[in-house]
């Protein structure tokens, strides 16, 4: 169980616009001459009303090695339950989920951004603020209880929101939702995943190991 026990202040910094810090990315093992992306990857991201979870609209497609490369700690979003525990404070300890916009109210301070922070950020910012006003050297700890879902949707027999399940691939999410329809395309799905306030879009093959919080989308076969 993944917890962060903060002792210490911590100055927190501001948001970050998605493209702002943005690096072109050199796939690993291309020549030192070789063209460099000139700008974001190019993937238009919506909200799907029904699930308010981002759909994807692919430009250009990156491998699957692109999103495996990115990996990193844990980022939290919409949907992850915590354990948050105040040492002292029985009524702020207890079960928090992370909202739609990103956010966990905790009482007294009101909503505290999680989107895009690890626990141990979260935890940092959850003493900063209790400590400012009404805690004196509160110590605090934070532990995932339970990832996001994710979501599948095109040619599958019941499209929709799932438990994560670790480890699970992109077969998997299938399974869980049914399997395929007839028309599906059985070895290649579109596959989205947030990484730092972008929405990346891969193709992934059936063995793909999946996140929480990934969008797969089950494409109709050609032939």
């Amino acid at each position: 169980m993944l917890s962060a026990l903060l002792g210490g202040c911590a100055h927190l910094d501001g948001e970050v616009a998605p493209h702002a810090n943005w690096q072109p990315t050199v796939t690993e093992g291309a020549p030192p001459h070789a063209p460099r992306p000139a700008g974001p990857p190019l993937v238009h991201v919506g909200v799907n009303p029904s699930w308010g979870v981002p759909t994807v609209e692919p430009i250009g497609l990156k491998g699957p090695r692109a999103v495996a490369d990115s990996d990193g700690p844990y980022l939290l979003d919409t949907g992850d339950q915590l354990r948050i525990f105040v040492y002292g404070q029985p009524n702020l300890s207890r079960m928090y989920k992370v909202d739609h916009a990103g956010k966990v109210s905790i009482p007294l301070i009101g909503p505290v951004r999680a989107r895009g922070r690890t626990v141990y950020q979260l935890a940092a910012a959850i003493r900063y603020s209790l400590g400012a006003k009404y805690v004196r050297d509160p110590q605090v700890t934070v532990d995932i209880q339970e990832n996001r879902p994710f979501f599948i949707l095109g040619e599958v027999r019941n499209g929709g929101q799932f438990p994560y399940v670790n480890g699970m691939t992109v077969k998997t999410a299938v399974a869980i939702a049914g399997g395929f329809t007839e028309r599906a395309n059985e070895k290649i799905a579109i596959l989205s995943r947030r990484i730092n306030g972008m929405v990346e879009v891969i193709e992934a093959p059936m063995d793909y190991v999946m996140k929480p919080g990934d969008t797969i989308h089950v494409k109709e076969r050609l032939f």
